[in-house]
């Protein structure tokens, strides 16, 4: 894990943490993220706020029990990069096992098909604990749950607001039908906080 951090910081220890703050079209949102623990996403991350990609995103997808269709039921928020830029390289997945995080209320984690191409393009936060989706979690067949890498640490009442929102646009995924925002709510800007 040591030759991870290193190589993913230009040859220099990773900082144990780092801050990025989401400003929205309804208020900020604080997140701490834990390099140390997790070098490779919180790095595919930073690297996509530092390059612009959620300056014009919005969070776009509520996952609540009453329009879940996965198993068992999760509660999480998602964002995603403005359309139109240049696809992000897939990230190795860090699970929570090697980690030692796990998704509980507030955690920023990286939504993923299979296993290793999650691509910092796009982040979720748990609202309440989600143990379904660590490492031996059942949301996922292969068992290796998704990559948390942050939390909330200010602004976790309005990820709730945003969570509650009405879902009534139609999605071109059935997966994800009765998922997505009414009203997508803007990122204007990300930034690393100090």
């Amino acid at each position: 894990m040591a030759g991870t951090a290193l190589a993913s910081w230009g040859g220099l220890a990773a900082p144990p943490t780092a801050q990025v703050v989401l400003h929205t079209s309804l208020g900020d949102i604080l997140l701490v993220l834990f390099v140390a623990r997790a070098p490779r996403s919180a790095a595919a991350f930073l690297a996509a706020v530092a390059t612009g990609y959620y300056e014009g995103g919005a969070f776009t997808r509520t996952v609540r029990p009453g329009n879940d269709h996965g198993s068992p039921n999760i509660s999480v928020l998602q964002a995603e990069s403005r359309t139109g830029l240049p696809a992000r390289a897939p990230v190795p997945h860090e699970t929570t096992r090697q980690t030692g995080l796990r998704h509980q209320d507030g955690t920023v984690s990286l939504p993923r098909d299979a296993v290793g191409t999650a691509t910092g393009a796009e982040f979720f936060i748990c609202v309440g604990d989600q143990p379904a989706l660590d490492f031996g979690g059942l949301r996922n067949k292969d068992g290796q749950g998704f990559a948390a890498f942050g939390q909330v640490v200010a602004g976790m009442q309005l990820v709730r607001r945003i969570w509650q929102m009405p879902t009534s646009r139609t999605s071109d995924d059935a997966y994800t039908e009765g998922q997505m925002l009414a009203r997508p709510v803007i990122i204007t800007s990300a930034a690393r906080g100090r």
